[in-house]
């Protein structure tokens, strides 16, 4: 389980600090003092070695997964073979309060981001009511706070009540604490009103964020239309509903030059729009999400409705092309989408149930089994991924591992190998296609200032793979 606590000092000795924004990778013994990191002092790997053989010989408590002391307002952390970075944070996840809190609620949600190593996520705003009023966004950020599990940046609707009909007014929303927008769920689909749009992100300096589908091309799709939705009788869905739609808003965005966010993109198309897109300087940029980079179709092919997501699962030649995008930098950033429903709703059939995956808890090894134990990627692209990219999606500042900076750090184990099942999730759902499988990879903790939300159990030991 998650624990909060606070600390006037936390000392992690010996810890591998990867840092893409200052371009660090070195171990070192990191102090951080009322909430600011006082010290980050490089150390010799021998003498890492050597000291930690010495603290074994003297500690009453180790593991491998590093050892932790409390003494009064002091945690003291033998933190050889981990890794320090900056916080991790999540663009698109759902929280679903208000409204749907038997799915999820801030606090369960934010604690399940805090387990996953993230201190920023930023919640979609297809609540009920929708997030597009400043009480809506204060509400966000004021459940937050009282949790104080992590930090909760909101993202308003585009339209009110996502209708698409009428733009909201961005500039009360960002003032009231909103990050950014998004209809998400639904695309945007009249011109005039997403042009409209484009103009008054412009005019504001937001930064659009559009879930890419024409229904009129979706319409009934279950999954991805192709030989496993001919093959099983289900209606399939074409992914020109997301291809159209990308191109419809880069046109936009060609004579307007507002920011334009492509979230969860999914297919080798959509990729190589948004790759000549950027060749031709605009503003555009595009998360993808670790199930678009793992798996494919044939995850449904058994019926199992955690598979089933919007957009929904690719092919082959979509996820390779996903996994090159976020390699030349085309895609910039890893989100989650994480998105709870109910065991109940679950059950329902591949043709009932809701679409979507939690993901804040599985996405560090699950990116980390798509592209570094593939070969194609190592750990500082990974944590760019999660911290650097998105950030600058936002134009949020992202706070290095360095002096004088506030605390902002995700420390995690890269050799933790554990077991995705329901008892060992913070999330109120469990609807995810990879509960049984082993993983490598786990949060142990994160810092925000002088709260630190750590976990209170080892990880499991168990067979690498499925």
């Amino acid at each position: 389980m998650i624990r909060i606590e606070r600390f006037d000092e936390i000392s992690l000795l010996g810890v591998r600090v990867i840092d893409p924004l200052m371009r660090l990778d070195a171990v070192a013994d990191v102090v951080v003092r009322r909430g600011v990191i006082e010290t980050v002092t490089p150390v010799h790997t021998a003498e890492v070695h050597r000291r930690s053989a010495q603290e074994e010989l003297n500690s009453e408590v180790s593991d491998s997964g590093g050892e932790a002391e409390a003494r009064s307002s002091c945690l003291k952390i033998n933190a050889r073979g981990l890794i320090l970075c900056p916080g991790l944070a999540d663009i698109h996840v759902h929280l679903r309060e208000p409204g749907f809190e038997h799915k999820e609620t801030i606090g369960t949600g934010c604690r399940a981001a805090a387990a996953g190593g993230f201190t920023f996520v930023a919640p979609m705003p297809n609540t009920k009511p929708a997030v597009d009023s400043i009480e809506g966004v204060r509400y966000a950020l004021d459940r937050a706070a009282q949790e104080d599990a992590c930090e909760v940046g909101p993202i308003a609707a585009i339209t009110v009540g996502r209708e698409g009909r009428v733009p909201a007014d961005f500039a009360s929303l960002l003032t009231a604490g909103a990050v950014a927008f998004s209809d998400d769920g639904v695309g945007v689909e009249d011109d005039a009103v997403m042009a409209d749009a484009f103009r008054r992100a412009r005019d504001v300096g937001a930064v659009l964020i559009q879930h890419c589908e024409y229904r009129a091309l979706s319409a009934g799709g279950v999954l991805h239309k192709g030989a496993v939705a001919a093959r099983r009788g289900w209606p399939g869905l074409d992914l020109r509903s997301e291809d159209a739609m990308i191109e419809r808003d880069l046109r936009l965005c060609r004579g307007i030059r507002a920011r334009y966010h492509v979230a969860h993109l999914s297919t080798a198309t959509g990729v190589e729009l948004v790759r000549r897109a950027k060749e031709d300087g605009l503003p555009v940029t595009a998360e993808v999400t670790p199930h678009h980079l793992l798996l494919t179709d044939e995850a449904c092919d058994t019926g199992d409705t955690n598979a089933k997501m919007h957009p929904p699962l690719r092919t082959a030649a979509d996820v390779e092309a996903c996994r090159r995008g976020l390699l030349d930098g085309t895609i910039d950033c890893v989100a989650t989408d994480h998105a709870p429903h109910t065991a109940e709703e679950k059950a329902r059939g591949m043709l009932q149930a809701p679409p979507g995956l939690i993901g804040l808890e599985t996405a560090v090894p699950l990116v980390a089994r798509a592209m570094i134990e593939t070969g194609l990627a190592d750990w500082t692209a990974l944590i760019r991924w999660f911290t650097e990219g998105p950030m600058r999606v936002l134009g949020r500042r992202l706070h290095a591992v360095a002096p004088r900076q506030p605390a902002n750090l995700t420390l995690l184990d890269p050799a933790a190998t554990w077991k995705v099942e329901p008892t060992a999730l913070h999330s109120r759902s469990f609807n995810t296609p990879f509960l049984g499988w082993w993983l490598t990879g786990r949060a142990v903790l994160t810092i925000v200032g002088r709260r630190v939300a750590r976990r209170t159990e080892a990880p499991a030991e168990g067979p690498r793979g499925k």
